[in-house]
């Protein structure tokens, strides 16, 4: 079910009314309604996959108890070694198959010995990158002994399948959503208007940034043999504001969903493109990810308190993990690395953690050592997108070549018509918002809260009406496919 879709604005008013009216005074059934509402919700894609979700739960659940009677170290580690060949057995059986076999079969290739791969038509299941790591955490953090396994079932399950961040996070930690399912939820007035307001942002930034920016980046990209060089630079513009629109819309909904249901989610992204190095960029974009990945590989492995090997090895280990994570394509691999290595100057130098404030603090406009970082990081990222976006590598390479030609200082010639124009303004327009925000949690968070209350309904309601006709036309979130 998508969040921007007929069905969930029909869905979400149903399970809202009987969480607050008929459940209220009863927290299993609360829990126990959430967790059919996200089975329901799930299940409307695929119910087939409902299997999967629910087969991780009781394994992690029965884990967590048995970490809890366990005291003998080998036992234990086997425990956990259980929650980990399940969880990321299901997700290297859906997700990499048909890419290490294809890839094994191309390398016996090269090698003079071709051998016929066998390829599985395999449906990715919706959202498995996500929950499989959030119900990891529950497990590590029980074996490290960072929290207590619960008894719960229910609150369990309705922690590993709760339906606002189920299919493309935030990623939770056990450590601060679990808690959440075991304590009385009083509905806050305030809470609940903050978080439709947070949901209509995340709407605004799906539905006209991103949505309007898919179709000229979609257009471009598709036919990129056949433009200049300012025309794709144009179309990597384009994508890096369809993405940044469409996966911050999704958390923007996802966060303001949960908090009309008395749940607080952790900030997934921080207005990442007023970064002023790639360092603050990766602290800002997909939060829950990137620590997720600091915490239970990058810290495990070292970190950075060994010597410059070490620091280069896990440095590129996490970033070419975290482009696996994204997708079986040697193209998510590729932007891993070359992330690293944008990444690997400021932390041999011992400059990754120099921008940590928000950019131009009590300030309106960025100084110009800010906004020169603040560019560079931008344009750094947007040659990454490219293979983030682009089909396979030799698609990336030649995108990239075409940017880099003389035809970069043309006037773009894919046909700049009225709908390149539109997506144009309303992403500066966009930007113009998200700076004047930055300091919140999200760029409307304040905005207008102290005006009269006409004033500040009439902005509502110019918001709302720009969402139905000025939006693009729908397109699938992108990370529902990671």
């Amino acid at each position: 079910m998508l969040f921007n879709s007929i069905d969930f604005a029909i869905f979400l008013p149903i399970v809202f009314l009987l969480y607050w009216f008929v459940t209220q005074k009863n927290l299993k059934l609360q829990n126990l309604l959430l967790l059919i509402a996200s089975y329901f919700f799930y299940g409307w894609w695929d119910w087939k996959f409902l299997s999967l979700i629910v087969f991780s739960s009781f394994v992690d659940y029965y884990v967590g108890r048995g970490l809890a009677k366990q005291e003998n170290t080998k036992k234990r580690k086997l425990l956990l070694l259980t929650s980990v060949l399940v969880n990321l057995g299901f997700l290297g059986f859906f997700k990499y198959y048909n890419f290490f076999a294809e890839n094994f079969a191309e390398a016996f290739t090269l090698l003079g010995q071709p051998i016929q791969a066998s390829s599985l038509n395999i449906i990715l299941p919706v959202g498995i990158s996500f929950y499989t790591f959030q119900t990891l955490s529950y497990s590590i953090d029980v074996y490290k002994r960072k929290m207590e396994p619960t008894i719960d079932i229910l609150a369990f399950f309705a922690f590993v399948s709760f339906f606002p961040q189920l299919v493309a996070g935030p990623i939770e930690r056990a450590t601060n959503l679990l808690p959440q399912f075991y304590k009385k939820r009083e509905f806050v007035y305030n809470k609940a208007v903050d978080g439709l307001r947070q949901i209509l942002w995340g709407l605004f930034k799906k539905i006209v940034i991103a949505d309007n920016c898919a179709e000229m980046a979609n257009k471009i990209f598709d036919g990129s043999a056949d433009l200049n060089g300012s025309s794709l630079l144009l179309g990597a513009f384009f994508f890096a504001f369809q993405i940044y629109g469409d996966f911050s819309g999704y958390s923007d909904i996802a966060i303001g969903t949960s908090r009309l249901f008395g749940f607080d989610l952790m900030k997934n992204f921080a207005f990442p493109y007023f970064s002023r190095d790639i360092a603050e960029f990766w602290r800002r974009w997909h939060i829950s990810l990137s620590t997720w990945f600091r915490d239970y590989l990058y810290i495990p492995l070292g970190g950075s308190r060994g010597g410059t090997w070490m620091k280069v090895r896990n440095t590129f280990i996490i970033f070419i993990v975290s482009g696996f994570w994204h997708g079986a394509n040697w193209t998510f691999i590729v932007w891993g690395a070359l992330n690293a290595i944008y990444f690997l100057p400021l932390l041999l130098l011992k400059r990754n953690r120099q921008n940590i404030g928000d950019i131009a603090e009590g300030r309106l406009l960025p100084n110009i050592r800010e906004f020169f970082g603040m560019t560079t990081t931008f344009l750094l990222t947007l040659l990454a997108w490219v293979f983030f976006r682009a089909e396979n590598l030799g698609h990336a390479l030649s995108y990239l070549s075409g940017i880099f030609s003389m035809s970069l200082f043309e006037f773009p010639d894919f046909g700049l018509g009225m709908n390149a124009i539109l997506a144009i303004l309303l992403t500066i327009s966009f930007v113009f918002i998200e700076w004047l925000g930055r300091h919140n949690e999200y760029a409307i968070e304040k905005l207008g809260l102290n005006w009269k209350r006409p004033i500040r309904y009439a902005m509502y309601y110019t918001l709302i009406l720009i969402i139905l006709f000025l939006g693009g036309s729908q397109q699938e979130f992108i990370y529902f496919q990671f």
